[in-house]
Order: structure tokens, then C-alpha cells, then sequence
């Protein structure tokens, strides 16, 4: 079983890397792209998910790299890899800072202070024109530059993307087969009972957020320099509800689910952009359906569908 894995991923590996180049088609390569980014974004969400807090902030999360990138770039003229650097690195900051803040309320109220801050977030940028260029944001951003070659080709891009995928999904996967994820368990399913084993729930909680904060804030800076303009409108808490509905799709218990949500989701708006006013309805029967009839999502249909065969 265990060799059969490794050949399943070293071939799935293959796959996913010559996809822009066998498919030679520069739509498919940006759906490619965009899979890989939101896969990004939605492994930050399912750090959260996994310790029972439902945040709305990750889209302002995202955001704020976005803008400390163009920024970096465009106002102190720092190299593409440092403003990328920065990005995260902000992104984890300032859930460090507003961490301690938000993490001591759960449930729904943590829902709604999370949604004000991304909104806070958004009417920073929105209002603060001289700085982030109001409704318009700021155009122009410069592509990415790696060793003094501007990257300008789409396959690079997807790349970097899917080894920003491929970052996160590993980090994942160790974090939550580590004594760290074994206590995320612990904190969403009885916090009382780690409090009173010595855990430091508040700790453990601030760690996962800033982590999940600049996974976000690294999505953020890549969508800069692959857009090359960052807008308010892209980091609204509808994306936050994305990375949610491609959870619940894929399934929450593991990171492979969280890929398997977003390869199927994302492409969809692309897709179909002439039903793109469809797209609320659309997420709202797919979160009915799952929750009504798959509340493992995909990775638990194929799980129970796996261990059937092995049964035979």
C-alpha cells in the first residue's frame, strides 16, 4: 500500500509539472495557476478549521500582502523575492498583533470580529487613496524578477504557484502529524481537557493563526506580481467564504481534500464567467449538498470508497 502511494505521488508529481507545458495553452495554464494559488489560500483556512475557528479575514489577510508587495516594489523599490518575503511576513505580523485580540472570543462572535476586521481592512485601503489607490488600487505592479530575469511567461508563474501549493500542503501534512497537531486536535475537540494537561491554548491558537496569516499574505504577494494590480474588490470576505465552501467540498480532515476542493471549484468561475451572477447560488447548494449528504466531502467519499476496495 505504501509503495502504491509513493508511485501514485511521484506520478501525480510528473503530471502536475509538465501540465503547462503538454497542455501548451496559456488559459488552461492560468486555471493551473489560479488552482494553485487558491489551494494556497485555502490550506491557510483549514488551519483554522482545524482548531473550530471559522475566520472571515483571510481575503484582508491576502490583501494586506498584496499591497505590502506592489508597495515594497513600487514606493521603496525593493527586489521582487524581498517584497515577497515581506508580504507573508507582514501578513503573520499583523495576526500576531490582532490575535491576541480576536482568539480570545470563539464561535460566531469570532466570526463577526474577523468580518469587521476584514472590513476595516478593505475601507483602509478604499480611503487611504494616496497610499493604496482607493476603489482603483494600484496598477503597474512590476512581475516578478528572479536573478535579473523578469518572469513574463505564464508557465513559470505556475510554477511558482504550484511550488507555493506543494510549500503548503507539506507544511500541513508535517504540522498535523507532528505532538503540534495532535494538540490542534485536542483545542478544537476539548479545550479543558488540554488546558488542564499544561497546554497553553491561547499559545497554541496565536501560532496557528500567524501561520495561517502569512500562507495568506504570501497568496497575496504572488497575486500582486501575477496580476501585476492589486484592487480592494479582490480581497472582500467573499473570498473568505470561497475558502470555506472548497473545504467543506474537498474535506476538511486532511490537506489533500482542501486540493481536491479547490481544483474542482476554482475553475469553475472561469469557466463559466457568463453565469458568474449564478456563482452565490452556486456555492450556497453546493455547501447544502455536502453538508447534507457528504459532511467529509470528497476526501471522505474517496476514503470510504478506498477502503471498500481493499475490503474486496
Amino acid at each position: 500500500m505504501k509503495t502504491t502511494k509513493v508511485l501514485f505521488g511521484l506520478a501525480l508529481a510528473v503530471v502536475l509539472i509538465a501540465w503547462p507545458f503538454v497542455v501548451g495553452n496559456r488559459f488552461l495554464t492560468h486555471i493551473g495557476t489560479m488552482v494553485c494559488m487558491y489551494a494556497l489560500l485555502a490550506l491557510s483556512m483549514n488551519l483554522m478549521l482545524r482548531i473550530g475557528q471559522l475566520s472571515l479575514a483571510h481575503g484582508a489577510l491576502m490583501g494586506i500582502g498584496a499591497y505590502t508587495s506592489a508597495l515594497a516594489m513600487m514606493s521603496l523599490g525593493f527586489p521582487f523575492v524581498i517584497s515577497f518575503l515581506l508580504s507573508g511576513v507582514v501578513g503573520g505580523l499583523v495576526s500576531l498583533i490582532i490575535g491576541p485580540i480576536l482568539l480570545r472570543i470563539r464561535g460566531v462572535y469570532f466570526v463577526l470580529l474577523t468580518f469587521a476586521f476584514g472590513e476595516i481592512v478593505l475601507l483602509t485601503f478604499i480611503e487611504w487613496v494616496d497610499v493604496f489607490g482607493g476603489v482603483n488600487g494600484i496598477f503597474g505592479v512590476p512581475r516578478a524578477q528572479i536573478f535579473g530575469y523578469v518572469i513574463r511567461d505564464k508557465s513559470v508563474y505556475y510554477l511558482i504557484a504550484l511550488a507555493m501549493a506543494a510549500g503548503g500542503f507539506f507544511l500541513l501534512r508535517a504540522l498535523y502529524r507532528s505532538e503540534f497537531g495532535a494538540i490542534m486536535e485536542t483545542l478544537d475537540e476539548d479545550e479543558e481537557l488540554a488546558r488542564s494537561l499544561g497546554v497553553n491554548a491561547m499559545a497554541y491558537r496565536l501560532a496557528v493563526f500567524v501561520i495561517s496569516g502569512a500562507m495568506a499574505g504570501f497568496a497575496g504577494g504572488f497575486f500582486a506580481s501575477y496580476y501585476t494590480f492589486v484592487s480592494p474588490e479582490a480581497f472582500d470576505f467573499w473570498t473568505a467564504v470561497n475558502l470555506i465552501v472548497i473545504n467543506v467540498l474537498g474535506g476538511i480532515a486532511s490537506p489533500v481534500g482542501v486540493i481536491l476542493g479547490a481544483a474542482i471549484l476554482v475553475p469553475l468561475p472561469e469557466l463559466f464567467r457568463d453565469a458568474v451572477q449564478y456563482q452565490v447560488l452556486f456555492y450556497g447548494l453546493v455547501l447544502i449538498f455536502f453538508l447534507k449528504f457528504m459532511p467529509d466531502g470528497l476526501y471522505g467519499l474517496i476514503g470510504k470508497l478506498w477502503g471498500k476496495r481493499d475490503d474486496r
